[in-house]
């Protein structure tokens, strides 16, 4: 079956081999007689594909064994609230700032724990990254908080700040929503990272946490019991029901991911999709990225088109060639593609294909 390409930012497309095994499983899971979604999640049935899914994505993102992985809910916008009930201590908390959301992660922190912005790339429009050197850290601040990639803006760290070598013994929390899995992790600057699975992990409604053990057992009495990482740890995400049937799709994701061969063979065909749809933009004539090349986003391309007249007619042409959701986020305009793990190769030259295409009938 051959399917448009969608470009949409989250909920993001799929892979197609996982979604129809779904769809061979949605009626009678391996003999069952239940669907996922209709099984308990105390059922030996559904307790092993929780255990499986685990173990796989343990050995995907290489998780070290003093770390927790959890299965939770609320998504990215809810950690920002969590992280610090569990991990502020009601104390400080660094926050740099590159783009809307980790604006807001700073925003909503604010509720709970004295926050310092460290640093910000505001007043260059979050088309870069300030220099770890360059940041204000706190002393005796209880965690940094990072957007490793920031969706709408288009801006990645393409390597994960050393706090230590900054001097700094805070806990480095970071915001990987739109490219876990992407791209191995260093997990020893790492205390905690969380990541909503609706762009490279699977359906909206579960949220991947994982905490370095020494962290958990620090919430604030007001913090809800469901969201207390130390409880969610100690009762395998099972402490209120979790988002059963969004867990076994990212449980196909992760066999899925497993059979292209693992994080690294993935970074490697996404470092050579965004090379190919960047070194259109910047060989164009019509079209511009306004992110700095050392920290471009491997996973949100935005771009622009020098005649903003233009846009309707590229978008209802990306439509009419099969190439979806290329409209940029509300509040930056433009266009936006992104090209999460399961964006095939193909899908990229198509779209570039297009690009040349539209350019040429427009010069």
């Amino acid at each position: 079956m051959n399917r448009p390409y969608n470009f949409s930012a989250g909920p993001a497309a799929m892979p197609q081999e996982v979604l129809s095994e779904a769809a061979a499983e949605m009626l009678d899971w391996h003999g069952s007689g239940m669907s996922v979604m209709e099984m308990s999640h105390r059922g030996k049935e559904f307790i092993a594909i929780y255990e499986q899914a685990q173990l796989d994505l343990r050995e995907l993102l290489a998780v070290p064994d003093n770390f927790k992985t959890l299965f939770m809910q609320g998504g990215g916008l809810a950690e920002n609230a969590i992280v610090p009930l569990n991990i502020s201590r009601a104390g400080s908390a660094d926050f740099v700032v590159t783009g809307s959301w980790s604006h807001k992660s700073q925003q909503e922190a604010r509720k709970y724990c004295s926050v310092n912005i460290a640093a910000s790339n505001a007043a260059q429009g979050h088309t870069s990254l300030p220099d770890p050197s360059s940041w204000q850290l706190t002393p005796g601040a209880s965690y940094v908080h990072i957007c490793s990639n920031e969706t709408i803006d288009g801006v990645e760290y393409q390597t994960l700040p050393d706090l230590q070598a900054l001097g700094s013994e805070a806990a480095l929390v970071v915001d990987c929503s739109s490219h876990v899995a992407s791209r191995p992790v260093d997990w020893s600057r790492v205390g905690l990272a969380f990541a909503g699975a609706q762009k490279n992990l699977g359906p909206a409604g579960l949220t991947l946490v994982v905490v370095r053990e020494d962290l958990l057992g620090h919430a604030m009495a007001v913090c809800p019991s469901a969201f207390n990482y130390k409880t969610v740890a100690d009762n395998q995400s099972m402490f209120n029901t979790p988002p059963t049937y969004a867990i076994y799709i990212a449980g196909l994701v992760f066999q899925w991911l497993k059979r292209q061969g693992g994080i690294p063979a993935m970074e490697a065909r996404n470092q050579a999709k965004a090379a190919l749809l960047y070194d259109a933009i910047d060989n164009s004539q019509l079209y511009f990225n306004k992110v700095a090349p050392d920290c471009r986003s491997r996973m949100n391309v935005p771009f622009f088109l020098r005649d903003e007249s233009l846009n309707d007619a590229f978008l209802t042409g990306a439509r009419a060639h099969g190439l979806l959701q290329l409209k940029g986020h509300k509040s930056v305009g433009g266009m936006r593609a992104s090209i999460y793990n399961a964006m095939p190769i193909d899908g990229v030259q198509a779209l570039v294909n297009y690009l040349h295409e539209f350019e040429k009938r427009r010069s």
